[in-house]
């Protein structure tokens, strides 16, 4: 793996997508495809693919507007996206917008995600599932058992299970570089929880998810559950330290985000 040891000055606002990439062959050229036509250059993260996969990112790493980066065994989706977000930083890409390599996500509200990416440019923007009738009941239940325990350590962050969301480069490469933030599953609830407590704002937008039955999901119930007890007990003394201002923060309660109105061309 290289090309992240250089950092270019970062524009007012500038995106690309990361997609991070483990046997996901069925889906994944369409993602890219859809990601490209809103014209964002994409960088695919191999994390060590053992299947066609390997093949397919490399043929559409020749593509225009995608790159590829490629880790030679699994380490894990967490890893794969802090190698995207570091070297998104180095492109200088002001944001990240990670979306899953299975095709789950609607990504015909890519712009309103990048839109309020643009209007509040500190925040960490993610989506809020509305899933169809297609997700697993327990993967559901699972959910909803996390989004407690996050509600918990954050007092007010709805999901931080999506995988559809956008970052703030500079601050989240912070993040990264500051805590040992899990490699793998665990990695999608932490940085946002981090961010939170930072005093970064979170803004969720609801957004259709859709469980494809040639989906490839890599979450295994018995060990990334595992590994998110683990998390949430490790943080459990952080918002200890922090109660004071997170319920200070709570009280609050700033106005939140209202996308601004599209106007509409005149006929």
């Amino acid at each position: 793996m290289t090309g992240i040891s250089t950092t270019a000055a970062p524009a007012a606002f500038a995106a690309c997508a990361v997609v991070p990439v483990f046997n996901h062959a069925s889906r994944l050229a369409g993602v890219v495809h859809a990601l490209r036509a809103h014209g964002l250059r994409v960088l695919l993260v191999d994390d060590g693919s053992t299947d066609e996969s390997r093949d397919l990112v490399a043929r559409l790493g020749a593509e225009p507007d995608t790159a590829v980066l490629v880790h030679p065994a699994n380490r894990g989706k967490g890893a794969a996206i802090s190698t995207g977000l570091l070297w998104a930083r180095t492109q200088g890409y002001s944001h990240v917008l990670q979306v899953d390599a299975d095709g789950q996500h609607d990504l015909a509200d890519v712009p309103r995600l990048l839109a309020a990416a643009r209007d509040r440019p500190a925040a960490l923007v993610t989506g809020r599932p509305v899933f169809t009738s297609s997700v697993p009941r327990t993967r559901l239940y699972l959910r909803y058992l996390t989004h407690f325990w996050v509600n918990t350590l954050s007092l007010r962050v709805p999901d931080t299970l999506c995988g559809f969301r956008v970052y703030p480069v500079r601050t989240t490469c912070a993040l990264i570089e500051r805590h040992r933030i899990g490699p793998r599953m665990t990695f999608d609830v932490e940085i946002v929880v981090r961010h939170f407590w930072t005093g970064g704002e979170v803004i969720s937008l609801p957004t259709v998810v859709e469980y494809h039955g040639d989906g490839v999901s890599h979450f295994r119930l018995g060990e990334d559950n595992l590994r998110l007890v683990h998390m949430q007990a490790r943080l459990f003394g952080g918002m200890l330290l922090r109660l004071p201002v997170l319920l200070w923060r709570n009280w609050q309660r700033p106005a939140p985000y209202q996308p601004k109105p599209q106007l509409r061309p005149r006929e």
